[in-house]
């Protein structure tokens, strides 16, 4: 499939997991709110959704960013989410990749020691806190939408598994939550096909099982995927692990900064964790974030906080993608 003109890229990561942030090639969206554009994005360029993140210029697990013109007063950018499946509402790891990024690239005024930038998602304004020291741009935290547990110890059945309980959260996307010993192994014992299968289907079920809703629009009323977790939900002073599977069971290598904030609402409204605790959560691959109750507050008929989640981002590289006119494969492939 032909492109008009290249698609141009940079490669971040954020604790492992990939965000591709498109700067150039993309065709400008029509104006409206951040969720008609996803629409758009979804039902007119899914294409080139497939093009960079499919292979052959990426791969299952390959995660993109692009950024749009804001809709909201007071926005400094606007952002969609893309993945193998389709189009995300939140995603934290990506929000402090672009934090980065857009300190880094003139997107905002650079300011010392910190420097904030208001970044719209389709769940909402989602504000990023850029360390900047001598210049540079450094770790980045973000103060997340209200988010909220939305079930809690909900018994369903899971192919192959029987009864699995689990809590379902809100934290820019709905999330089932899960500890993994319920599948009999140890978070530590648990290998990348594992936690995919497991995980897998316990979203099957949950999404048969638990009709899920949103205060503030339908469209942000999806089970996004499943965090697998250790267990350890009692605040101390230790880290906690887990692992989210989302979208086509594409599976994330950072700790999920919108699912470390599912982990705090529903934590905090279990009262396992309060307001100012942090807690670090780390990842399958040993990558950590720092997450708190940074406020409490309501979300329609739920009560609710605001999570602040704290990371590292890094530059990965550039890129110029084409796509020759007589390339079967050129549209992008997946082999699973």
């Amino acid at each position: 499939m032909m492109l008009t003109k290249p698609l141009k890229v940079v490669d971040m990561h954020t604790g492992g997991e990939p965000v591709r942030i498109i700067v150039d090639g993309y065709p400008e969206l029509p104006k409206g709110t951040i969720l008609e554009k996803r629409a758009y994005a979804q039902a007119e360029l899914d294409h080139l959704r497939k093009i960079l993140m499919f292979e052959p210029r990426g791969h299952f697990d390959m995660y993109g960013a692009l950024l749009v013109e804001p809709n909201l007063p007071g926005a400094d950018l606007a952002v969609l989410f893309m993945h193998n499946e389709g189009y995300s509402t939140m995603c934290g790891h990506a929000v402090i990749a672009l934090g980065r990024y857009a300190v880094d690239n003139g997107l905002v005024p650079k300011v010392e020691p910190v420097t904030t930038v208001n970044i719209e998602c389709p769940c909402g304004m989602v504000v990023a806190s850029v360390a900047v020291a001598d210049g540079k741009s450094g770790s980045v935290s973000f103060e997340s939408v209200p988010a909220f547990l939305f079930a809690q110890d909900i018994r369903v059945n899971v192919a192959g598994h029987g009864e699995i309980v689990v809590d379902v959260a809100y934290g820019g996307a709905f999330y089932a939550l899960a500890d993994c010993r319920q599948f009999g192994f140890e978070f530590s014992e648990g290998s990348a096909k594992t936690f995919t299968e497991c995980a897998t289907a316990v979203t099957e079920a949950v999404r048969e099982a638990v009709p899920l809703d949103h205060p503030d629009h339908a469209d942000l009323a999806f089970l996004y995927g499943t965090i697998l977790t250790d267990g350890n939900d009692v605040w101390n002073e230790g880290p906690t692990r887990n692992v989210c599977i989302f979208a086509d069971a594409q599976l994330d290598r950072s700790p999920t900064g919108s699912g470390v904030t599912a982990r705090l609402a529903a934590m905090n409204a279990k009262r396992q964790i309060y307001e100012g605790q942090a807690r670090i959560f780390e990842s399958i691959v040993g990558s950590r974030f720092v997450g708190m109750v940074a406020s409490t507050t309501r979300a329609g008929p739920h009560d609710a906080i605001t999570a602040r989640v704290s990371g590292h981002a890094y530059y990965s590289g550039k890129a110029e993608f084409i796509v020759e006119e007589d390339d079967p494969l050129g549209g992008g492939f997946l082999v699973v």
